[in-house]
């Protein structure tokens, strides 16, 4: 117990440290079916997103899978090989963040784990849909989400309507058609916006003239 404590605290001092030293972070995702953007909010989730960050710059999440898609609820991935259904071995786990206020809505990012609160590694998720139930309450932990989609989500909505259902070591849920994470890259500059057009606002609705006065012509 004392060495596990240790080794939370170790990783606390130096994520926190990293996230602190860094500026906004973007991460494009490119997957085999599309691209995706991700901001990351090391400020509300300075450990977590250290941690994602990490791992993105180490190439780790390259030939990694989505290998569970629910629909309506979440797409998770970055963990298994593509080529083997084999899981990568990650570094040490790190404290759950999930009460740092940021909530599991729709689009919005967050870091996978097992049962055991504080064991989130290297796997994320991203919410097709609000899902309240992954937030902490005062009787348990939650999920703690650190990021949010801001480009692409119509991409991760194509992968959230895949068949699933058994492939690899996989019972359920896994998409019957792979879905590849073929690279996670830092980006130099922030995304462009994604504007959507304006509707164009009906004409005003002008009341009949009265037909010209030929006496004054």
């Amino acid at each position: 117990m004392t060495k596990r404590i240790g080794l939370l605290l170790a990783a606390v001092l130096t994520l926190s440290t990293q996230a602190i030293a860094a500026p906004p972070q973007w991460v494009r995702v490119t997957t085999s079916m599309g691209e995706f953007t991700i901001e990351v909010n090391a400020e509300r989730a300075p450990l977590t997103a250290a941690n994602f960050l990490r791992y993105v710059k180490e190439g780790y999440y390259s030939g990694t899978l989505f290998h569970r898609v629910v629909g309506n609820f979440v797409v998770q991935g970055g963990g298994y090989m593509a080529a083997d259904f084999k899981l990568k071995t990650p570094h040490e786990s790190i404290p759950n963040e999930s009460g740092n206020g940021l909530r599991n809505k729709r689009g919005t990012v967050g870091l996978a784990r097992a049962g055991e609160p504080h064991s989130g590694n290297a796997q994320f998720y991203i919410n097709l849909a609000d899902n309240p139930d992954l937030d902490p309450v005062p009787t348990r932990w939650g999920y703690a989400v650190f990021g949010t989609v801001v480009q692409g989500m119509e991409v991760l909505e194509r992968i959230g309507v895949l068949p699933t259902g058994k492939a690899g070591p996989f019972k359920s849920e896994a998409p019957l058609t792979p879905v590849v994470i073929q690279k996670a890259e830092l980006m130099t500059v922030p995304p462009p916006l994604e504007v959507k057009p304006t509707p164009a606002e009906p004409l005003p609705t002008l009341p009949p003239q009265p037909a010209p006065d030929k006496s004054t012509e």
